[in-house]
């Protein structure tokens, strides 16, 4: 149940979080906090928790605070953890490896392949394992898609309330983690995105998490918050390297030659340098899940797949209608089917390659 007195001094509090922080160790607890304090705007405050209380009852929110047991774990360490949390979905965020992986909003093409390859390969050697990340546009949304598509459970982490969705192009994301992670954010209803915000919420990210991956970073950007946080926080960070001459992977290079994030090509070296022990069946769930759609494909579609798996760098539309001599309508609209079930992935310019 809601304590409204938790929620009363975040709202009195929301701009003092260390001071809010403070209270609660001083007194133990909000409502003994509450009773201890003589400010004006208090009435206020009740007044706004005990609408949101009512909001949350009614949207199904749970809320987290400092005094649950449940409280994250790994948040619980860092100085600056929010006093209360608000979740949507089937969050479980102290559960297994946490992975949080952040980016460039401009990636490229190589940039969301590594991400694909990344949850993937961490899926298939873990036995449990939760990807975080803060739902933006590029490497952030990248990550969530390929946790959905490799039923991997995703937690984003908004800079806003559980009553929108920003960017509302990722509303159909969002809805799909519900099921199998979903949304967690230290904001109240009524909070709009603002810039201060994102930062903010960089802590979160950084905090969930065992380790923290960039995968493409220009010279600045919000990655880079988020690897220093991570840094403060004593989180593992690593980063993927690329070449001097790649301004999406500046950030990342430096990062490394700095020795503040260690390098890492694949999932297995992330998994090495964590000491993490991995599956020891024969089978990945996601060679299985494989296997079992090729049973489910039409003709067409497995002699497509083919076709891909023996192109190393893809093959684009065209040449697979020339070469398996069907027609381009019909080769498109496989070609969708395929990509939904996370057997092709499709790059820009009209190429499309097999998903390892």
């Amino acid at each position: 149940m809601v304590n409204n007195y938790d929620l009363a001094l975040s709202f009195l509090y929301r701009t003092r979080l260390r001071s809010h922080l403070a209270l609660l160790d001083r007194y133990g607890s909000a409502e003994e906090a509450w009773r201890h304090l003589d400010e004006p705007s208090m009435r206020e405050a009740w007044t706004r928790a005990q609408q949101e209380a009512e909001w949350i009852e009614k949207h199904n929110i749970r809320v987290w605070t400092t005094a649950d047991d449940d409280y994250p774990y790994r948040l619980r360490q860092c100085p600056d953890r929010p006093a209360v949390l608000y979740s949507k979905g089937n969050v479980h965020p102290s559960e297994g490896h946490v992975v949080s992986i952040v980016g460039t909003r401009r990636p490229t093409p190589r940039g969301e392949e590594l991400t694909d390859a990344l949850v993937r390969g961490l899926h298939e050697r873990l036995e449990s394992l939760t990807i975080v990340s803060g739902g933006a546009y590029g490497i952030d949304i990248a990550a969530h898609r390929a946790a959905i598509r490799y039923g991997v459970p995703t937690i984003i982490i908004p800079a806003h309330g559980l009553d929108r969705i920003y960017p509302y192009a990722h509303r159909k994301d969002a809805v799909a983690a519900l099921a199998n992670g979903g949304l967690l954010t230290e904001f109240p209803s009524g909070t709009e995105p603002m810039a201060p915000y994102f930062v903010q919420r960089n802590r979160i990210v950084a905090g969930l998490a065992d380790a923290v991956v960039v995968v493409e970073s220009r010279e600045k950007g919000g990655s880079l918050i988020t690897a220093r946080m991570a840094g403060d926080y004593s989180r593992d960070l690593f980063a993927f390297p690329g070449r001097p001459s790649d301004l999406s992977s500046m950030g990342c290079n430096r990062l490394i030659a700095s020795q503040k994030a260690q390098l890492i090509d694949t999932a297995d070296d992330l998994i090495a340098a964590m000491g993490w022990k991995t599956r020891t069946s024969a089978a990945t769930p996601v060679q299985t899940k494989i296997i079992g759609l090729m049973d489910d494909l039409s003709d067409r579609q497995q002699a497509i797949l083919a076709k891909l798996q023996e192109a190393e760098d893809g093959m684009h539309i065209n040449l697979l209608v020339m070469e398996l001599e069907i027609p381009y309508s019909d080769v498109s609209s496989d070609l969708v089917m395929l990509e939904i079930q996370g057997l092709v992935r499709a790059l820009p310019g009209g190429i499309y390659r097999f998903v390892q």
